[in-house]
């Protein structure tokens, strides 16, 4: 996948994944005849990394169903894919551009530097986190060994009740496998879900035959004289036993090109609604940043999704381009875990107060979100109405209001822009 041009200016994108490729891609949409240079860690071409923890792992797709483009495509785009290849200083020039130093020695020259570097997951610091059967899922290759791994199994152990570990308990669970998932926290999805979604969760997972244990801690990974993990040790002192252990306790953007740059960054690269840094001639996006937030300019979240990585890099294109802004999109999430799929529209991050619409017993229900009596976000599950009511309503700047989200006589599209005023409330909670 070398081109005769790899070592040429033009724009470098540091990282193969999916911001990369968009970047990459709405850049030659837009005219760019320039030199592009597409430098990324891992051996083969961008694909899609979120079925890695969902119909991958199930089973269902192949290694070649996830690539994003086909071979042919770079070739006929003129985008030059350097694969395998780990940047290990950026230097810029007194002037524009600059050099990018590969670890195998390569230089790659670049007039504009996108960097769009992803993240990592976040380890396990205890004893026995090194042994054989101790896992991750960020790569193909990892969801690849998983999935090997998994077939010879019968005991897994999730570390984690977010979305990756639960969406893989689902996938073990398929298997027949015995499933525990230790959350240190009280409940699953803390930092983004409300309570009841959390308790649907649970109890939908245990009712498919997952184990919780809520509210611990791993303090040691036990393993046999061939280093092998048998047991998981936990804060109270009990042991579980585990062929397998799934480590999903978040991620780390990866920013140390953006530290060696002195680009600013807090938990990611700090970037503008442009996707410039603190380099206005450096832009960055995806999984690697963090923004403002749409309705919030003082707060600055990362977005780690698909959506954000996709249009956070046309806006970035945008910016090399020299064109405006592409209008703001309402961010939008999606997980699917065995037979149910929860869809987010929006950020619920601030909320003050949340309506419950429908009876989640029926595994068929919303939560919509409110900040100040203001419609800020929606999760949705196995409610594709419901989420694409709420994801327009967001679009177009109006509310849906509380007194009336709960009532599921009449359609949430029926009720945008409704008045504030209603008789009564239903099903409304606030924020603990």
């Amino acid at each position: 996948m070398h081109g005769s041009r790899a070592a040429s200016a033009g724009t470098l994108i540091v990282g193969a994944g999916q911001s990369g490729l968009q970047l990459a891609v709405s850049l030659r949409e837009g005219g760019y005849t320039a030199p592009i240079t597409l430098a990324g860690a891992e051996a083969g071409g961008p694909y899609q990394r979120p079925p890695l923890s969902k119909a991958f792992l199930a089973g269902t797709v192949d290694e070649d169903n996830l690539a994003l483009r086909a071979a042919g495509f770079y070739t006929d785009h003129d985008i030059d894919i350097v694969p395998a290849s780990r940047i290990v200083t950026v230097s810029p020039d007194r002037g524009d551009g600059g050099s990018a130093l590969i670890d195998g020695g390569r230089v790659l020259r670049f007039e504009r530097l996108a960097l769009t570097t992803g993240s990592r997951p976040r380890r396990l610091t205890v004893p026995g986190a090194d042994l054989f059967g101790v896992c991750y899922l960020r790569s193909v290759d990892d969801a690849g060994r998983l999935r090997r791994l998994l077939e010879a199994a019968r005991d897994v152990v999730v570390i984690g009740g977010g979305f990756i570990g639960l969406e893989v308990a689902a996938a073990a669970r398929r298997r027949g496998l015995q499933v525990t998932v230790v959350e240190s926290s009280g409940r699953l999805l803390k930092r983004v879900v409300a309570p009841p979604i959390s308790e649907f969760y649970r109890q939908a997972h245990e009712k498919r035959g997952v184990h919780f244990r809520m509210g611990c801690g791993v303090t040691a990974v036990h393993g046999d004289g061939n280093n092998r993990v048998t047991t998981v040790e936990l804060s109270d002192g009990t042991q579980v036993a585990a062929d397998i252990v799934i480590v999903g306790i978040g991620v780390e953007p990866r920013i140390e090109l953006a530290r060696q740059l002195g680009l600013d960054c807090a938990r990611g690269i700090i970037v503008d609604d442009r996707a410039q840094t603190s380099i206005p001639s450096v832009v960055a996006a995806g999984d690697c940043t963090v923004q403002p937030h749409p309705q919030y300019p003082e707060t600055l979240v990362g977005l780690e999704s698909v959506q954000n990585a996709v249009d956070q890099a046309k806006v970035a294109a945008a910016t090399i381009l020299g064109l405006s802004r592409p209008p703001a999109v309402v961010p939008w999430f999606w997980s699917d875990q065995a037979d149910l799929k929860l869809q987010i529209a929006g950020l619920s991050t601030g909320y003050d107060e949340f309506v419950v619409r429908g009876d989640p017993a029926t595994e068929s229900f919303s939560v919509l979100y409110y900040r100040q009596l203001r419609l800020i976000a929606v999760d949705a599950v196995n409610q594709p109405h419901d989420f694409m009511a709420v994801k327009r309503a967001l679009a177009l700047g109006v509310s849906i209001p509380a007194a009336v989200a709960g009532d599921t006589r009449s359609s949430l599209k029926s009720r945008m822009g409704a008045s504030d005023q209603a008789d009564e409330r239903l099903t409304v909670g606030v924020r603990p």
